[in-house]
């Protein structure tokens, strides 16, 4: 049996705990027979750790009871830091971050989810890795913790040991790769089925978040991105958006990757997907139009880059539109 270790501390967010745990909960358990209870002979074991044990309080105000964490980290195979602002506005303790130290060399996998990402940063566990968080907090991780490689457009990454996820719901996507690498795909997939979820998303594919609606702090950043929005149909490359910031290249490059948490090349993508995405919901034009006026160019193009922003191609998108009324 695999022991996942759930580590809290307080005004942590419910959900990035309740999912994932409730996705190891149903993994691979057996129906209930006359022989048996339901869950007997399961293949996880979960266990809710935190500094003090006893009753945690999340944000909800729905205290969690749960287990002191000293010494606790040799018996575990998985350790995951959930997120809230707990972990993004509080220091974690001298405690807490000894613990994730002392257990990063012995607990075969280490993880958090969505500003958890916080936590293992401060232990120094993410230096020189990549890692991901809720797009929302993707560019203040990048600029408290310039050794981590933050890419805050992907549902969830694994580097080495390390796993990190966005926010909130990807918490379950994670948590379902994971069973997948222990148990299998099937496994994995009727997990999903048993949580009434999509089958996990692919962890390469875009957190739903809107980069048309950026605003970073930096006058010169959001120069270059109100250039982008009005000349998606051009070619932009670095030097063109470094130039309407009036920065360097490699300035530009640095400044927007703090600003955003995204390179200006997926900044770019993303914008024109979510521009391409209007553009067909409106039914208006063929797709191989939307790819020129967006400025990909070409349809295939396109298509690469609404397989990675939205886990669908263009052509999915529009057959998933209600039907105008009066059609046949």
């Amino acid at each position: 049996m695999r022991r996942i270790g759930f580590l809290v501390f307080p005004d942590f967010q419910i959900l990035d705990l309740s999912g994932p745990l409730a996705a190891f909960q149903l993994a691979g358990r057996p129906a209930a027979t006359d022989e048996a209870p339901a869950g007997a002979g399961a293949p996880y074991c979960a266990v809710v750790l935190s500094e003090t044990g006893g009753a945690v309080v999340s944000s909800a105000g729905l205290p969690i009871l749960t287990e002191r964490f000293v010494g606790a980290e040799r018996a575990l195979d998985t350790v995951i830091v959930v997120g809230g602002a707990g972990a993004r506005l509080v220091a974690p303790s001298p405690a807490l971050l000894g613990f994730l130290r002392a257990a990063a060399p012995v607990v075969p996998r280490m993880a958090s989810v969505c500003t958890g990402a916080f936590v293992l940063a401060a232990a120094g566990l993410l230096d020189g890795r990549a890692a991901t968080t809720h797009w929302r907090h993707a560019a203040l991780l990048q600029r408290r913790y310039p050794e981590v490689r933050v890419d805050g457009d992907r549902i969830f990454t694994r580097d080495g040991a390390i796993w990190t996820s966005a926010g909130i719901s990807a918490g379950i996507d994670l948590a379902l790769a994971m069973i997948e690498a222990d148990l299998g795909l099937e496994t994995a997939r009727a997990t999903a089925r048993d949580l009434v979820v999509a089958y996990r998303r692919p962890g390469g594919q875009s957190q739903f978040s809107t980069l048309l609606a950026l605003d970073p702090g930096q006058d010169r950043i959001r120069a270059a991105l109100d250039f982008a929005r009005t000349h998606l149909h051009e070619d932009l490359p670095v030097e063109r958006l470094a130039a309407a910031a009036c920065l360097s290249p490699r300035q530009f490059g640095r400044a927007f990757l703090a600003e955003t948490g995204q390179t200006p090349a997926k900044a770019i993508e993303r914008l024109r997907a979510e521009a391409a995405r209007a553009r067909i919901e409106a039914r208006r034009e063929p797709i191989e139009a939307v790819a020129r006026a967006v400025g990909f160019g070409d349809p295939e193009r396109m298509r690469r880059a609404f397989l990675r922003s939205f886990g669908v191609p263009p052509q999915a998108v529009r057959r998933a539109l209600p039907r105008p009324a009066g059609a046949a």
